[in-house]
């Protein structure tokens, strides 16, 4: 009978072997978060575009580093999805309101697409933290999940750089300007891959608390 593992030694666990090149670039993307956000909502949009495309440079290559220099750990494996989880989260926020306040009414209407993305990242989060108050281990991103994940940045890194009154490059000349329906195609297949990616992780996570439910009840 295996012992009973406490949150305690299980954050030990995860933390443990934590300082490592590929964690400080996914403590770097989670900083980078609310500076994007903050600099969008604001109207630095060219500054918007180069950090998010930076977010995605060291999502790439984190991993590369990790497997390269055998750098992989147990917090990296988190690390990861949950900055990719809050980078989604923090840009579907930003681009519902920046929607919602465009003056085109399809894209007031489709703003609320954008929701799907938060509620979808905060049951994942909170599904997390369920995991490891179970004292398991949350299940690593699979190739749904990754492939999800470089959708959403191509993306959004389009629609920030050449979106309808909400781009870059299209604010300075309408002729790069993305088509709005081009934009809502884009956007619900990112969509549409991110919940493909989030069933795929039910069944795993299903089968860590159910694991810990059944070692509970034979003890």
């Amino acid at each position: 009978m295996e012992e009973k593992v406490s949150l305690k030694d299980n954050l030990h666990t995860i933390f443990d072997g934590c300082m490592t090149i590929p964690n400080l670039l996914s403590v770097i993307r989670i900083c980078l978060i609310p500076v994007l956000a903050v600099l969008y909502l604001k109207g630095y949009i060219w500054w918007s575009v180069l950090i998010l495309v930076i977010s995605g440079l060291s999502d790439f290559f984190d991993g590369k580093i990790a497997r390269k220099f055998n750098q992989i750990s147990n917090l990296g494996k988190m690390l990861d999805p949950i900055a990719d989880k809050l980078t989604i989260f923090a840009l579907a926020i930003v681009l519902f309101i920046k929607f919602k306040n465009a003056q085109s009414e399809s894209m007031q209407a489709f703003a609320w697409v954008f929701l799907l993305f938060i509620a979808k990242d905060i049951i994942m989060l909170l599904g997390g933290a369920l995991i490891i108050a179970l004292g398991a281990r949350p299940v690593p991103a699979a190739i749904y999940g990754k492939v999800a994940t470089f959708m959403f940045y191509a993306v959004m890194i389009l629609i920030i750089a050449f979106g309808p009154e909400v781009g870059a490059i299209s604010s300075v000349n309408a002729a790069y300007t993305l088509p709005e329906i081009a934009v809502y195609i884009l956007v619900i297949i990112a969509l549409v891959l991110t919940f493909v990616a989030f069933f795929s992780y039910i069944p795993g996570a299903a089968k860590q608390i159910l694991g810990k439910n059944k070692e509970e009840n034979k003890k």
